[in-house]
Formats: C-alpha cells, sequence, structure tokens
C-alpha cells in the first residue's frame, strides 16, 4: 500500500557528501580569495561548543567542521534546520531543545539559521523548513522534513543514538514501534489495529493517541490534491468539509498553527451541530501533536475563548 502522506517525511541523505564542507587546509591562496571570516588572516573563530558540556550550539558555515563533523566521531549532532520567519519551526525547535537537554551530553543539537548560512542549506539539499537530519562519526543519516509529533521526535532521536552505537536508557515498546512501522509504510489498517491494542490496555496512552488521530489524519487526506484543496477551501469560506480538509492539509504540510486557526475562525462563525462537528475536528488535530506541543497550548485558548 503506497504512503497517503505528503509531508512530514522521512528520508536518506547518504548521497550528501559532506567533505565539501570541510574548512580547507591553509596554503598561499591570498585571504581575499577564500571565503570571508571574522578573526586574524581569514582563520574562522573558534568553534562553540568545543570542548565543553553544551548540548545546544549554533552552527555556522565558519564553525561547521569544528561543531558538526569533528564533535560527531565522539558524540553525534543532529541538526536542525529553521529560519525566524518559519511558524513550523517555532513548533519543532522547542521539542528538540528538551529532548536535547534530557539527553544530558549524548548527543549535541546544532541549530542552523538557514538565512545566515545558505552554504550549508544548499550542501545539505535543503527543500524545506524545519528540516532535521543527523551527522554520527562524520557521515550524514536520515533525517526528516515538517513537524512530528514529540513521541516520533523522540524515536528519531532514540534510532540516531543507537546508530553512533550509545545504548538508550527508555526501552522501546515493541507494540508502539510496530504501530509505527505500519503508519510509515502507509498500512493503515494495521497501524489502526495495533494502536487501538495499546489503548484498549492503556486508555491513557498518549503515543498511541496520537498515532490513532494520525490514521485518520491521513485517511481523510489520502488522494487529495493539497493545492487543489487549499484553493476550493479559500473561495469557498462557509463549506465546513472544504475549511476542515484544509486544516488536515496544513497540519501535514507543517504548518499546524494556521490549521488550528482556520477552524477556530470557522467556530467562531457557526453554531449548533456544525460548530461541534468543527471543535471535535479540531481537538482530533490537537491529538496529532500531542498534549505537550506548545502550539497545541495557545490554539486551545483560542478555542477556549471562541466557544465561551
Amino acid at each position: 500500500m503506497s504512503d497517503p502522506r505528503t509531508t512530514p517525511s522521512i528520508f536518506t541523505r547518504g548521497a550528501v557528501d559532506l567533505s565539501a564542507l570541510r574548512t580547507p587546509a591553509p596554503s598561499a591562496t591570498p585571504a581575499s580569495s577564500r571565503p570571508a571570516a571574522s578573526g586574524d588572516a581569514g582563520a574562522p573563530p573558534a568553534p562553540a561548543g568545543l570542548p565543553g558540556t553544551e548540548t545546544i550550539i549554533e552552527v555556522t558555515e565558519a564553525n561547521f567542521q569544528a561543531t558538526v563533523l569533528e564533535r560527531s566521531m565522539s558524540t553525534p549532532v543532529i541538526l536542525d534546520f529553521w529560519a525566524d520567519w518559519c511558524e513550523p519551526c517555532k513548533q519543532l525547535s522547542p521539542i528538540l531543545e528538551r529532548l536535547a537537554a534530557e539527553g544530558a551530553g549524548t548527543w549535541v543539537l546544532g541549530k542552523i539559521d538557514v538565512d545566515a548560512n545558505p552554504r550549508l542549506a544548499q550542501a545539505l539539499r535543503v527543500q524545506g523548513i524545519p528540516m532535521v537530519v543527523a551527522v554520527v562519526g562524520g557521515q550524514l543519516v536520515e533525517g526528516f522534513t515538517g513537524v512530528l509529533p514529540e513521541h516520533q521526535v523522540r524515536q528519531y532521536v532514540d534510532a540516531v543514538l543507537k546508530a553512533g552505537g550509545i545504548s538508550v536508557e527508555t526501552p522501546a515498546d515493541p507494540r508502539l514501534d510496530e504501530a509505527d512501522d505500519a503508519l510509515m509504510t502507509g498500512d493503515l489498517d494495521d497501524a489502526e489495529a495495533a494502536y487501538r491494542k495499546i489503548l484498549a490496555e492503556a486508555p491513557g496512552d498518549a503515543a498511541a493517541t496520537s498515532g490513532l488521530a494520525q490514521v485518520e489524519l491521513y485517511r481523510r487526506i489520502s488522494g487529495a490534491d493539497p493545492s487543489a484543496v487549499l484553493a476550493k477551501a479559500a473561495a469557498n469560506p462557509d463549506d465546513l468539509e472544504a475549511q476542515q480538509l484544509a486544516a488536515d492539509v496544513e497540519v501535514l504540510s507543517g504548518q499546524a498553527e494556521d490549521a488550528y486557526s482556520r477552524l477556530v475562525a470557522v467556530i467562531k462563525r457557526t453554531s449548533g451541530d456544525d460548530r461541534d462537528a468543527v471543535r471535535k475536528h479540531l481537538l482530533s488535530l490537537f491529538s496529532v501533536a500531542g498534549p505537550d506541543d506548545p502550539a497545541v497550548a495557545g490554539a486551545r485558548r483560542a478555542l477556549a475563548s471562541a466557544l465561551f
């Protein structure tokens, strides 16, 4: 069965040649012919976070070799490509930063501003943000684009640590792994059955609740053309089904805040059964992100204001 999702997506980055990002050895080449850098004789500044115990570092074109390539030989480095104008980045970055703090030095989060570091973005083939990849032992490993629920980001971090030969203290739940694997391969029936089995035994399991909500979300948008869905919603603001489907597309495109705002606005101008249907749809999208998502907290406040 084909995967019905658009984004977020998981992809392999192994074809990227990181050697091109290594700092060239000193030579007789005049300083004016080299990339500009602060400091005497064109030397790059001392890299942030080396040595030290920082769990979050700012990565630049000048310090990439030391802070990422060299550091990854002993400690996995997970890179978060972001920009100040990117709203989805503001949803994902706090999750990564929280997990990095929890990791207590077992891995390092490297934050790369794509606007300030266009060469890095180009070399690592950044086509959309937020984008996350990892570097282990000087080699680029697979990552994802868009916003994922915290439990899936945590699973990604665990996979990176295992790739780096670091044991993960929290044992993986094989039932959840089975469900997530089915979801990732697009087998929605098996994924639903697996998540429901977990919830039958542990009704409050947040990861399974989020997974089941994702199954329902992917089913709703299966076969839909995202551009056509958004265009229809823009042309028909009173079409509740169009607005709800557009919100689904926005969530899967990493624009969850836009989706929440869209449905809150619909709730404000509806009543009765229509309002209740849209409210339930919005709550299902909250379940996709999980209760710890900061964007959900803000949207819940907006929802309460719209209802009362």
